[in-house]
């Protein structure tokens, strides 16, 4: 795949260039001194990106310097590993990534130890009895790292707070939280600012905004959703054109810049949505109530306006400050009940924009937009919480057609912004940009995808998109579709925030943002104030503030991610613990050397085969092919092979899930 033709045909321009000069490692020499970022596997072994540089380095597990997961190191190269990818040492831990962790107090004759709950630490902390705030023996607590002395053993840390006793769901709930670094609750002095907003919007206020609350106008949210950050007007105007209101809960209004609100929410940067409860962004008052878009409320909204034609093409859009009266809150089900032909309120204009939205999702495929969909884990829970039930989310109609106008804004706004008010390039603004694939990992994908018979062309970055969606297509039922869209997904770079913008790649979007929910996402509070000082021709902050509120928040959102991960993990170790010893079909995800991954589609659950319980074989880890190859008889076991495994242990506190091959299990087998 030539790098020109990628930069070439790449949206939308400045952007990519660095990719040019990108070094080989192969260009390093030994005992070069590098700095990158440490991730630690579960084994201990750990592996170093560096900046800017196609291959990370591996790093034995008797050789990480005591350096934590995520923490920023020094390392020096060695000889290449056996598996061809360089080898190196920790010389210094440059920054710990944190220094607040999150474990279970085990005291043993008087000696108090805190066993982390991450398991990538492999060692306890040892806790002084005089910084143990007397915490109790199974208690979760939070720990803070005070030293790790280069000989010693174990690390030393102090208790900083006892959440409770381990195992509860509440406190496991908290942990997670307090684990990625989020709060479980708001100071004081922010509740009381959040009290003193006023709850009616006035007559004042009203005079002051375009008045949709005579129009049709409604929000469809899941069911259990209680802050309502958009809503949509429809109405077909005189002219023939449909007009049709994307309305965004103007939470700028209420949260001034500088304000205790406004610091907290930036701390925070996001709400974080773990599977019984939200960990939100600004408080009740705000976020379900003032700025939630309730129906039957006068609400102040921020709003793009859009005019478009019966082939949904835009001929018009307005941006500014509106004043909505939401007639209907739909869920998804209800919504979606009237789109397959049921009566119900609202039926016409439902229809017509479910329309519309088919029209722009098919011209955003067409110029480039891809189409992955990673499965959502739902479960249902009893009254106390505990997991009865599993199921995947399905995405239908009256989902994608909401997703559809918020992109249409988000678009339309970073567009306003980013090209017809800035054709000097002096305008600062925050862009959600998403760069080209990793090119390395892509010729991985295609070698792997044609050990199932695809064959992928990767020539230049449209066919890389028409490809994978082709892709996405065939595999549609089959049994590698979760290994294959999972593998193609990673093949992807991460989407982040920043003020340079390069377009986003998986939508095809050459100018995109974050404006749909300030309620649960900081950079869009910061959009909005920003095209709100555009319209008003106000001075706009400077490019470097605004990029380093775009890294902080593009932080958090890795860290929220993280967090709903881990409650998902500990939801699914719980819900198979009353299912140890029975058997499942699944497909292999994942290949390491201390093991084999195994999802189980039934409920989208993984887990793990260790080496050691695969006493069939000697196995031996190709790192290459991603496979487990057996020395005596030739077995192997690979990506998107199907097995069939019995469920072994599970362990809720640390989240994991072990299995066992089943006895009747065959494997295939290899020539040498």
């Amino acid at each position: 795949m030539s790098k020109k033709k990628k930069i070439n045909k790449g949206a939308p321009s400045q952007k990519r260039e660095k990719k040019e000069t990108q070094k080989d490692h192969n260009t390093f020499v030994v005992g070069e001194e590098l700095t990158g970022e440490i991730d630690v596997a579960r084994s201990g072994d750990a592996y170093v990106t560096i900046e800017g540089k196609s291959k990370d380095f591996f790093v034995h597990r008797k050789n990480t310097n005591h350096a934590f997961d995520g923490d920023t190191v020094k390392i020096m190269r060695l000889h290449k590993a056996n598996s061809g990818r360089p080898e190196a040492i920790v010389t210094e831990i440059v920054k710990r990534k944190r220094i607040l962790f999150i474990g279970v107090v085990e005291r043993v004759n008087d000696t108090c130890f805190v066993i982390p709950d991450n398991t990538s630490i492999k060692a306890d902390f040892y806790i002084p009895e005089a910084r143990s705030q007397k915490a109790k023996h199974r208690d979760k607590v939070v720990v803070e790292l005070a030293e790790w002395r280069p000989k010693d053993k174990n690390p030393i840390g102090h208790i900083t707070e006892i959440l409770g006793q381990a195992g509860t769901n509440d406190i496991e709930m908290k942990s997670i939280l307090v684990e990625n670094g989020f709060f479980t609750s708001f100071t004081k002095q922010v509740l009381n600012e959040a009290d003193e907003l006023p709850f009616k919007v006035s007559d004042e206020e009203k005079k002051k905004r375009r008045d949709f609350s005579n129009i049709p106008t409604f929000t469809i949210d899941p069911t259990d959703a209680k802050d309502f950050d958009d809503a949509l007007s429809f109405r077909q105007l005189e002219n023939g054109l449909y007009e049709v209101g994307v309305h965004i809960a103007d939470v700028s209004h209420y949260v001034k810049e500088h304000s205790l609100l406004d610091k907290e929410a930036f701390k925070r940067a996001t709400s974080v949505y773990l599977v019984d409860r939200v960990a939100p962004m600004f408080p009740q008052k705000l976020s379900n109530i003032i700025c939630s878009l309730r129906p039957n409320e006068d609400k102040c909204c921020f709003a793009a306006v859009f005019q478009l034609d019966e082939k949904a093409k835009v001929k018009d859009v307005w941006f500014g400050r509106t004043l909505i009266h939401s007639q209907k809150r739909f869920t998804y089900d209800e919504a979606q009940e009237i789109l397959e032909g049921n009566e119900g309120p609202f039926k016409k204009e439902l229809l017509e924009l479910n329309k519309l939205a088919h029209l722009l999702r098919n011209e955003r495929f067409r110029l480039g937009s891809i189409a992955f969909e990673a499965p959502e884990t739902k479960f249902q829970l009893d009254e106390n919480g505990k997991p009865i039930g599993v199921y995947v989310k399905e995405r239908k109609d009256a989902h994608l057609l909401i997703e559809d106008f918020m992109l249409l804004a988000n678009k339309a706004v970073a567009k306003f912004a980013g090209k017809e008010k800035n054709e000097n390039g002096q305008v600062p603004f925050v862009y959600r940009v998403h760069d080209l694939p990793n090119e390395e990992k892509l010729i991985d994908f295609s070698l792997f995808a044609q050990k199932f018979g695809y064959k992928i062309q990767f020539d230049n970055p449209k066919q890389i998109a028409r490809e994978l969606n082709r892709l996405m297509e065939e595999i549609a039922g089959k049994p590698e579709e979760a290994v294959l869209q999972q593998l193609a997904i990673r093949t992807m770079s991460k989407a982040i925030y920043t003020t340079d913008n390069i377009g986003h790649y998986g939508l095809g979007f050459d100018y995109y943002t974050h404006f749909t929910s300030p309620i649960r996402r900081y950079p869009d509070v910061m959009v909005h104030r920003l095209l709100a000082k555009i319209l008003e021709n106000k001075k706009l902050p400077a490019k470097s503030e605004l990029e380093f509120q775009c890294k902080h928040s593009s932080e958090r959102e890795r860290a929220a991610a993280d967090a709903e991960r881990a409650s998902i993990k500990y939801k699914m170790a719980e819900f198979m613990l009353d299912r140890i010893g029975e058997e499942f079909a699944g497909v292999i995800s994942g290949v390491k050397n201390w093991g084999i991954y195994v999802d189980i589609p039934e409920y989208n659950c993984e887990g793990l085969v260790r080496v050691e319980t695969m006493t069939d074989d000697s196995y031996a880890f190709d790192e290459r092919k991603m496979r487990m190859l057996g020395k005596r008889y030739g077995h192997i076991f690979q990506l998107g092979d199907r097995v069939n495994v019995i469920l072994t242990g599970v362990d809720i506190e640390k989240k994991t899930i072990d299995f066992e091959m089943a006895k009747n299990h065959s494997a295939k087998k290899t020539t040498f």
